[in-house]
Formats: C-alpha cells, sequence, structure tokens
C-alpha cells in the first residue's frame, strides 16, 4: 500500500484541502496538511474557460510538475481525464505520475459507465502505483447542479456504477453532493473500496462523516471561492474607506513559500 492510499485507511478519514497554485498548495502544507489534491476550477478559471469542458489539460499537468516535487503527496484533479479514449486518459496520467503526482481524481460527468471504467482500467495498467479516486455525478449533476440525477433515484444508478468503478480497479470513489447521512452509510456499507464525500458547509460535520465511516473528505473549491469572496470583500472594504478585517499573509510570509533558496537575492521594493 502506498502512503497516499494509507492515509484512506488511517484512524481519522483524510481530510483532502484543494490548492490551486504554487503558494496556495505550500500554505496549506505548512499546516500539516500530508497530502493536497488540486480544484480543476480554479485551474480552469485561472485561464478563463469553463470547468469541466475537456479545455484545460495543459494546465491541468502544467500545474503537476509545478507542486509535484512539493513536501505533500499530490491528487490531482483531471475532470473526465481530457479524452474519452482510455489510452489516451491512460497517458495523461502517466504524465501526472511522471511529473510527482500519486493520485488522480476521474469524474464520470454521467457519460457511460462502461467508458469510464475503461479509463479506470487503462490508468491502473498504465499506472499501478496511482491512486485512482473515480467519481459519479449521479447526485452532482440533475435537476441543478448539486440536485439529484435520475429523476430522484440516483441511488441505485450510484450503486451500479460504483460496482462497475470498484471492478475495473478505482482505489476509491467519490460521490460529490451527497449529504444526506443515511445514503452516506449505505454506500460505505456496499463499498469494498473507500468512499471520498464532498465537504459541504450545509452538510454533515467532519466527525459526523467520521462516524458514518468515510474515509476521504474533499474540500473541492470551496477555498479558492473563500480567497476570491475575501478578495471582493476586501476591496469593497478599502473603496467604502473602512480597513479590511481577517487574516492576511504579509508579504514576506508569501515569499517565504517560494522555491528560492536561502541566500539568493529577491526582487527588492516589492509590494505587490
Amino acid at each position: 500500500m502506498t502512503p497516499f492510499a494509507a492515509l484512506h485507511h488511517s484512524a481519522e478519514p483524510l481530510l483532502l484541502p484543494n490548492a490551486w497554485d504554487h503558494a496556495s498548495a505550500r500554505a496549506l502544507a505548512a499546516r500539516g496538511f500530508p497530502a493536497i489534491g488540486t480544484t480543476s476550477l480554479a485551474v480552469a478559471a485561472a485561464v478563463g474557460l469553463p470547468d469541466g469542458a475537456a479545455r484545460t489539460r495543459d494546465e491541468t499537468l502544467r500545474l503537476a510538475r509545478v507542486l509535484g516535487g512539493g513536501p505533500f503527496l499530490l491528487s490531482v484533479d483531471a475532470e473526465g481525464g481530457f479524452s474519452d479514449d482510455p489510452d489516451e486518459v491512460a497517458e495523461f496520467a502517466r504524465r501526472l505520475a511522471a511529473a510527482g503526482a500519486v493520485g488522480i481524481n476521474l469524474e464520470d460527468g454521467l457519460g457511460p459507465a462502461a467508458r469510464h471504467a475503461a479509463k479506470i482500467a487503462a490508468v491502473k495498467s498504465a499506472v499501478p502505483g496511482l491512486f485512482v479516486n473515480a467519481r459519479t455525478d449521479t447526485y452532482w449533476l440533475g435537476a441543478g447542479r448539486g440536485g439529484p440525477a435520475d429523476g430522484g433515484r440516483p441511488h441505485e444508478r450510484t450503486l451500479a456504477r460504483l460496482d462497475a468503478y470498484q471492478q475495473a480497479g478505482a482505489d476509491g470513489v467519490f460521490v460529490p453532493g451527497l449529504t444526506d447521512p443515511a445514503g452516506i452509510a449505505a454506500l460505505v456499507r456496499h463499498l469494498d473500496v473507500p468512499l471520498n464525500i464532498l465537504y459541504a458547509p450545509a452538510g454533515p460535520a467532519l466527525a459526523h462523516l467520521t462516524d458514518l465511516g468515510v474515509r476521504r473528505v474533499s474540500l473541492g473549491s470551496l477555498l479558492y471561492r473563500q480567497a476570491l469572496g475575501a478578495a471582493l470583500e476586501a476591496v469593497t472594504d478599502v473603496r467604502a474607506g473602512r480597513t479590511p478585517g481577517g487574516p492576511a499573509p504579509s508579504y514576506a510570509d508569501v515569499q517565504a513559500l517560494s522555491d528560492t533558496p536561502r541566500g539568493a537575492p529577491a526582487r527588492a521594493g516589492g509590494t505587490g
């Protein structure tokens, strides 16, 4: 079992924060998080592209190369693998592993389950040590984002898809949008691999998810959206003549997150 896989079998579930650049990843690692994921929304938003549209393959790989050598275990959100061809997805996974990633998150987008299972099998064949977290969107997509799919009967389809993904070799499965404690507990009882749940502020707290048997709790794009919200709040305060509230790292604090060796000359006079 790899160190990353082992984190899914510890006494406490793996709380996986999701970073969007070098500084955010290093800051999270400095807070003691042993593993960090990426968030596809931030990768896409940073270059003005929509999330979930399979258009950020290069940007995702570039971020993996930036973060792969960090002092933490890296899992990459790769949408659906940026291709419907399982061999192309496997090749992309191989590149992520070469960049230093130890995990990949692959979402089905409610496409054919057999196709997604084929992607999982291809990745595990190409990179056996890469932890494949297989996501199904039966709860995430449907009657509005976050609403139930399949006319309010997502549970049966969820089980069928997760069974197919387990059989294909997935190391863990991810069901974002599911917040009902009874539904979560039912999946835990059914599964042979760790269940990953997306944290929702209005859903069960981390302690409750632990009691339900969840083994991994992802934050998804939450931290990125909170950071963007804080930036907008701060500039609104400045425009209104108020002093921005809330904590903010100093310039020196952020500089210290860089990979610049000690003693190397730094740009003088920076305020940006």
